[in-house]
């Protein structure tokens, strides 16, 4: 008997809140649209920062630490020194490259200087020594890593010193700056997503309000009859969810056109990255995101203003 009085209750409140919703359409109109665009700005936000991501997982393979060591220092003891680094937690890949290989690059490189690659064959030795490059898994990290080298006395097994040179306190000023965007960048999205949410509950909590002052005569018949307050309450929060979920469906198809116009324009300006191919990629999680942010904030937005204007 609960469980048949239940399901009428529900069938009751869906069937109110479907009909307030219809009734009061230019409110209605007006929610869903303010809505469309507030989950919009959510969904850019959400693709800026996949672009954002990108663009700095690119930045950090190209920020790195380079170790050179001299010309003496035997190729035993830097692969042994190349082990104690990947060891560390914080080292995300350690390369090497030996005097021969950085000889060949070094040659390479200046394949149209003919004056210094005459100087280097009149030397009887070769000038330039090992090298080991190292990508932390952060741009923050490279300083530890920098600094365990300078700690750790690196000698060869003679006792002489090994290493000549490292390029992080050179480069540590671009580095900070490349941590500091990185993070900013986050907290800026962050700060973005949660002011546009909040802007659009106190949006959509007002228009809920008109809505329940338009229905302020049937509401008011509910509770001398003695309605409970989640009866009352109940129509209002399912209008709030149906405009939350047609707005979320309205601007996940508005998002096909425009993903699909910027595709190659992102492609070319993002290292390849093509925005409508990420989109259908991950349709579903998207969906599931900006529909469920929709209902989200279409039910806050209604329980908000029920319990305000209303005082249940």
């Amino acid at each position: 008997m609960e469980k048949t009085s239940f399901k009428t209750k529900l069938k009751r409140i869906v069937k109110a809140g479907f009909f307030s919703f219809w009734r009061s359409g230019y409110v209605s109109f007006s929610s869903v649209m303010v809505m469309v665009i507030t989950l919009s700005v959510i969904g850019s936000v959400f693709f800026i920062g996949a672009i954002l991501n990108l663009t700095m997982d690119e930045l950090r393979d190209k920020v790195d630490v380079n170790v050179y060591f001299v010309t003496t220092a035997e190729e035993e003891d830097i692969l042994a020194l190349k082990t104690k680094i990947e060891a560390l937690p914080e080292v995300k890949f350690v390369g090497y490259t030996s005097r021969e290989q950085a000889l060949e690059n070094f040659k390479i490189q200046h394949e149209n200087d003919q004056i210094t690659l005459q100087a280097l064959e009149e030397l009887d030795d070769n000038p330039l020594g090992a090298s080991l490059n190292i990508r932390a898994n952060e741009p923050s990290q490279y300083e530890g890593i920098a600094n365990f080298l300078n700690e750790e006395n690196i000698l060869s097994k003679e006792g002489h010193k090994i290493i000549d040179k490292i390029n992080y306190f050179q480069n540590r000023v671009a580095i900070d700056k490349l941590s500091r965007i990185i993070y900013s960048a986050d907290r800026l999205g962050l700060i973005i997503s949660l002011a546009l949410v909040i802007v659009s509950i106190i949006i959509t909590s007002n228009t809920v309000r008109l809505t329940i002052y338009i229905s302020r005569e049937e509401i008011s018949v509910m509770q001398l009859v003695g309605a409970s307050k989640n009866y009352i309450k109940g129509p209002f929060m399912f209008t709030g969810s149906l405009v939350g979920l047609l707005s979320g469906i309205i601007t996940t198809i508005l998002f096909f056109p425009i993903l699909y116009w910027l595709g190659n324009i992102t492609q070319n300006f993002f290292i390849g990255f093509n925005i409508f191919d990420y989109y259908l990629s991950n349709f579903f999680q998207i969906v599931f995101i900006i529909i469920g942010s929709g209902i989200a904030i279409g039910v806050v937005s209604s329980l908000l203003a029920v319990r305000k204007y209303l005082k249940l």
